[in-house]
């Protein structure tokens, strides 16, 4: 394919999506990072929340955290670039050690799994000897090493599921678990650190132990905003991520990983929808499925998977940079935790 046909590509399906002036430009630069990763031998993984000029041009493969994870370990290539955030490429470096894996970014953190640590961990298993731990993907690579097994959206009911307990630690997504809790019929608790002392609410009867962290882009999104919605229109379907509150998931039409909602977008004939999560999802849907009617109303994106740009991707491709590492004895363990995920699928 030339450069002519990459851009004739894109602009059929971008056209309506990404400014004329900004294609041009993003095609040129796209067609480059093709060119040099069949030189280099690369796969480039793209999360479904890229934005749309870089997630319908360059990606090998594009899906949701559990589908690019079972990907990536089946990885032939030797260099894996990974547009998505830090946790997801260490991932990738995981399950891939002798691969060169880059992000397109040396930015692109995320405010879950910054809102736990592995010393955080540890306490638990102190606080609650005995009881399995399962952590969302959106977590670092440390403190992946010291859980049980890990999980995304798509299938944290199963993970649960899977460990046959009557009580579960879930971290460190608040409402997901919350979410999870509801879907499996745990009474869930979310500890308090005070004066960096975890302090636990008094009752006995909990089945479920939650962590304080939240999705900065999932966590503002309100019941008044679906309201507002409805009001203007009655027949949208409100789909959402349950990274968002169990009020807001409630008030929904439907919920999932991000690979269910396009699922469910793609498969159903509503007269509208309404994606809430990243707004570039929601671009990638409208050009996916452009005779679907999505309501331009989103307005959050998360600046961290803004930070991957296809100038950032030439630049890591070109000078092999940003490149992530997990220092081997994290790694080993942490690949149990994640093996684990991926054999739940």
């Amino acid at each position: 394919m030339n450069k002519n046909q990459l851009y004739e590509q894109m602009h059929q399906k971008l056209h309506n999506i990404v400014p004329e002036v900004e294609l041009r430009y993003k095609a040129e630069l796209a067609y480059e990072i093709i060119q040099l990763k069949r030189e280099k031998n690369a796969l480039i993984l793209g999360h479904n929340y890229m934005e749309p000029a870089l997630f319908h041009s360059i990606p090998d493969f594009t899906g949701d955290s559990l589908e690019l994870s079972r990907i990536a370990a089946e990885a032939e290539q030797d260099i894996i670039v990974f547009c998505g955030v830090e946790f997801m490429a260490e991932t990738a470096k995981i399950l891939n050690p002798n691969k060169k894996v880059l992000i397109p970014s040396n930015n692109a953190g995320c405010s879950l799994a910054d809102s736990i640590t592995a010393d955080d961990v540890r306490e638990l298993r102190i606080k609650f000897p005995g009881i399995p731990i399962v952590a969302y993907i959106n977590t670092y690579a440390d403190v992946k090493a010291e859980i049980d097994i890990c999980c995304t959206s798509g299938n944290a009911n199963a993970v649960v599921e899977s460990l046959n307990s009557d009580t579960v630690i879930f971290l460190p997504d608040e409402y997901l678990a919350k979410n999870v809790a509801k879907d499996t019929g745990k009474h869930i608790i979310i500890p308090e650190m005070v004066n960096n002392q975890l302090q636990v609410p008094e009752n006995d009867g909990f089945e479920m132990i939650g962590w304080k962290g939240r999705c900065e882009v999932h966590e503002k999104f309100t019941v008044s905003d679906i309201n507002d919605v409805r009001a203007q229109f009655p027949d949208v379907v409100i789909v959402t991520h349950p990274e968002s509150s169990p009020e807001v998931v409630a008030a929904s039409d439907f919920s999932g990983s991000t690979r269910s909602m396009i699922e469910f977008v793609k498969n159903n004939d509503a007269p509208h929808f309404l994606i809430l999560t990243d707004c570039s999802m929601g671009d990638n849907i409208a050009a996916e499925y452009p005779d679907k009617d999505l309501l331009r109303l989103c307005s959050v994106r998360c600046l961290y998977m803004n930070t991957i740009t296809l100038e950032g991707t030439l630049k890591a491709l070109q000078e092999e940079i940003f490149e992530v590492q997990v220092p081997e004895e994290i790694r080993v363990r942490a690949l149990r935790s994640v093996q684990r995920m991926i054999e739940i699928g």
